[in-house]
């Protein structure tokens, strides 16, 4: 970086113009990717043609996740901050299985979500978990329905079948009516064990951080000079 800082202004130009640029065009491919994904994995009658095609797709858009990554990652002025930053894009890139989560990283371009205020903070957090959990449960019953297709002893033979054996095994309830028989099928199994119990975490703290927010506030209420500045924060940060 030059002691004008100039190089570092065009990196910054140059990655919000990509980012804008490529906004939209990415929430379509991640939901085109979930469709292709999910037809692939839930129809076994479909045709050799129509096969290929979706394998076909399935790869390019994967490969437009890489270029995009790659391309960001060289516009980056701080190569290890932006990995740190972008975990979810880079498993997106790496592992097919996290391909469709790509979509709720679009929502860090939404202006809303890039806040630091407490209130945008807890907002992204829900609105992530949330938008993790039904993906995450999808993809996975998805992905499980294929595993076990086919599988002596299989129990999970449909989506409906698959959904719920997601749903009662993310709660870590784990009722045992239905278990998946191959090796994959229970990789598949813990991770979603691991997550649940993750969720808990975060959905914990998030709702303590919120009454701790509220409570401080009733005790101690900001002055108008803390009111003032706050708000023209938030202001800074919207522009």
């Amino acid at each position: 970086m030059s002691s004008t800082g100039q190089p570092d202004d065009a990196r910054s130009r140059a990655v919000r113009a990509w980012e804008r640029w490529s906004s939209w065009p990415f929430l379509v491919l991640s939901v085109v990717f979930i469709v292709c994904y999910s037809i692939r994995c839930l129809d076994p009658a479909i045709g050799l043609n129509e096969r290929t095609l979706l394998r076909v797709v399935l790869t390019t858009i994967w490969v437009v996740f890489v270029v995009d990554y790659v391309v960001r990652l060289i516009l980056a002025d701080r190569k290890g901050a932006f990995v740190r930053a972008n975990v979810p894009d880079l498993l997106a890139a790496l592992i097919p299985i996290f391909r469709p989560f790509r979509l709720l990283g679009e929502l860090r371009r939404i202006s809303f979500f890039r806040r630091h205020s407490g209130s945008a903070v807890r907002a992204r957090v829900v609105v992530y978990s949330l938008g993790f959990v039904v993906l995450w449960v999808y993809t996975i019953a998805v992905t499980v329905v294929a595993a076990e297709r086919g599988a002596h002893g299989a129990t999970i033979l449909s989506l409906g079948d698959a959904i719920y054996w997601a749903v009662v095994t993310i709660s870590t309830v784990g009722y045992g009516d239905m278990v998946p028989v191959t090796t994959f099928g229970r990789v598949l199994a813990v991770m979603l064990m691991l997550s649940g119990i993750l969720i808990v975490g975060v959905t914990t703290a998030t709702v303590v951080s919120y009454f701790n927010e509220t409570i401080r506030r009733r005790v101690a209420p900001p002055s108008d000079h803390g009111i003032d500045a706050s708000a023209a924060a938030d202001e800074k940060e919207t522009r």
